[in-house]
């Protein structure tokens, strides 16, 4: 049995602005530098992965060479699990994304998950992308790997082992999750403790506030 240990990156500087990235070259604010940097000597406790693997996104990269450097481990980028594309929806306020929700008529609340905004992506898509992606990952490494992605990219890990959208947790900036596998079948998925340095909240968590 293998592991794939989940790293969602440090803070971005649209998590600190509360809005939607721009695009993939959003970097990480000295905040989710330090968070990366705290995160590192806790995985190397904790685990003895084989190498760093991570989305094409700089936020993810910047906090995977961090965690690469400090393990003295080879970093490959992997395509498949950037994070979910928000389409109309980016560089804007997040709050942007209830309105846009409430005023769809096509917006079913029950089946939250198959929304998508304009020009973006469901969660079930990106669901769907994401466990094709990490299915080859498990193929390729029996051992522990970490893979450093995103909050929506981990929730739908969480999804697609549960059944259930309701029961897909984001952790929080530079927190884990632990993804086992055998045979290339993604089995038991759990949050683990991470970076403890004020992570920022994730849009997605607040939704069941609203």
């Amino acid at each position: 049995m293998g592991t794939i240990i989940l790293v969602r990156h440090g803070e971005s500087e649209a998590n600190r602005d509360r809005h939607f990235a721009e695009s993939g070259e959003n970097p990480l604010t000295e905040l989710g530098l330090r968070q990366a940097r705290e995160l590192a000597p806790i995985v190397a406790a904790r685990f003895r992965p084989a190498k760093i693997l991570s989305s094409s996104f700089l936020r993810a990269r910047q906090t995977a060479g961090i965690l690469a450097e400090y393990l003295e481990l080879p970093l490959e980028l992997v395509e498949g699990i950037h994070e979910r594309d928000f389409g109309s929806l980016k560089g804007l306020p997040y709050q942007h994304y209830w309105d846009l929700k409430k005023t769809d008529p096509l917006y079913d609340p029950a089946q939250d998950w198959v929304w998508e905004p304009p020009d973006g992506e469901s969660r079930e898509a990106v669901r769907v992308r994401v466990i094709e992606a990490l299915g080859k990952v498990a193929l390729r490494f029996q051992e522990e790997v970490v893979v450093v992605c995103h909050g929506v990219v981990i929730s739908s890990v969480f999804a697609h082992v549960t059944g259930n959208w309701n029961e897909a947790p984001i952790p929080a900036n530079c927190g884990m999750a632990l993804l086992e596998h055998a045979d290339g079948f993604l089995g038991r998925v759990a949050v683990v403790e991470g970076c403890s340095i004020t992570p920022s909240r994730q849009f997605e968590s607040e939704a069941s506030a609203r």
